[in-house]
Order: C-alpha cells, then structure tokens, then sequence
C-alpha cells in the first residue's frame, strides 16, 4: 500500500476530496499524515474527522526561517512518504524538501497554469478578461507553479463573476481533479517526460464544468 502525506495551512477542502477518494477507499493507498503549519487551521478538524493523524509544526515558533525547514522535512521524512500532497499549503518549501521528494511531491494551484502563477489568481482572470479559468495540478520543481502539469480542470468565466463566485467554480473543478492526479500516480500511469508528464494509458486530462445557469 503506497503511503501519502498531506501538507495543508487552511480551511482543509482539498483534503477532504482526496480523502474521499477512490484509490484511498480501495486500499490501494493510505494518507498517513496530515502535516499543518497553523494551528489553528480548520483543516486540522476534517483530518481528525477522518481519524487521520495530524502533526502541528508552527512555523511561528521558529527563531529562524531554515529551523522550520529543516523540522518539516525530517517530519515529513520520519512517515516514508510514496507520496507527498500540498493540498492548500501557504509556505515556499525549500530547496532540499523539493530536492528529497523531486517527482513525488505535487500541487494544486488556481489558475491554468502557466497563466497567473503565485497569489490572487482570481483577481487577475477577472482583470485581464479571460473566458476560461481554472485549477492545475503539477510536480514541484524549485521553482514557483512551474513544474510539469500532470491535469487541469477548466471553468468558463462568467460576465457577472466576482472574485468569489469564481473562486467557487473552481473549488468545485480542484475537487475532481485532485483526486484523480493521486489515482493516476498512485497506480503508476504518470510518466515524466523531457519535462512533461503523459498519463500512461492516455486519458481525458481536462475537466470542464459547465456555465452556472
């Protein structure tokens, strides 16, 4: 059984999805850890819903930027991970945590990548007046939202949309997708390429959501 650790900082949504997930539920694979660097994080309560164990590592309780680094991925090195998962996770991982879990460590980022890389990406679709929008899951590289797009579920933009109301369509495309990237990986159909990634056998890696009416 493939084990997988979850990094996450916030309200725990992704989270949920994987762990309602098909692979997890067909014993193919285990999320045995959840790691969160607040304490207060909402997350926090849907891991221990699941009976997941959490560890806290508050990186505000360290003197010095690489102290906390250095604690997250001995943590995160004690489970084995097969997997590591950042499903909501606020904090630039350093060079040696990517270096250790290089091409076993992957994201989700709200946009289609490459457009609108980092924060506010929703404030930047509306912005710039795009027709479609989205989330995108990827390897991490060291550097930031650029590593090679495993699936990417899209969203029409609607001309009525606010920075929340798109925000939720998709919320409502990052839960589909996610849990399918881990199935994909888990059961060893991702191969990386020259930089990119094929789904070995070939399948459908867009979701779409229609227009809400």
């Amino acid at each position: 059984m493939k084990k997988i650790v979850i990094l996450i900082s916030g309200r725990g949504s992704n989270l949920e999805a994987i762990l309602q997930a098909n692979i997890l539920k067909a014993g193919q694979a285990q999320v045995v850890q959840v790691i969160c660097n607040r304490p207060e994080a909402l997350g926090i309560d849907i891991a221990k819903k699941y009976q997941i164990p959490v560890t806290i590592i508050d990186h505000t309780s360290f003197s010095a930027r690489n102290l906390y680094d250095e604690a997250l991925l001995e943590k995160t090195l004690s489970f084995a991970p097969d997997l590591v998962v950042l499903a909501g996770y606020m904090r630039i991982l350093s060079g040696p945590f990517v270096s250790q879990f290089f091409g076993k460590l992957i994201n989700i980022h709200p946009s289609l990548l490459p457009s609108f890389p980092g924060l506010n990406t929703h404030a930047a679709a509306l912005k710039t007046g795009v027709k479609w929008h989205g989330a995108t899951v990827h390897f991490v590289t060291k550097d930031l939202d650029v590593g090679p797009i495993i699936i990417q579920g899209i969203v029409p933009v609607l001309p009525n949309d606010t920075e929340s109301s798109l925000a939720a369509r998709v919320f409502e495309v990052e839960h589909q997708i996610y849990p399918q990237a881990i199935e994909w990986y888990i059961r060893e159909q991702l191969v990386l390429e020259l930089g990119n990634v094929r789904v070995d056998p070939a399948r459908q890696q867009f979701f779409m959501l229609p227009p809400t009416p």
